[in-house]
């Protein structure tokens, strides 16, 4: 299945359920490295 194909069944199985919120990965495991580049990113205004 090619990356739009993907996207497009992933949409209309999302619809189909009503557009659930998943649920985030609380990141109990992340390592030292993961943590500090997740701080920089949220610091500089993104969203991960």
């Amino acid at each position: 299945m090619d990356p739009a194909g993907c996207a497009t069944a992933l949409t209309e199985r999302r619809a189909a359920l009503g557009n659930p919120e998943l649920p985030r990965n609380p990141g109990n495991d992340r390592t030292d490295s993961k943590r500090t580049l997740l701080a920089a990113i949220e610091a500089a205004g993104g969203r991960w």
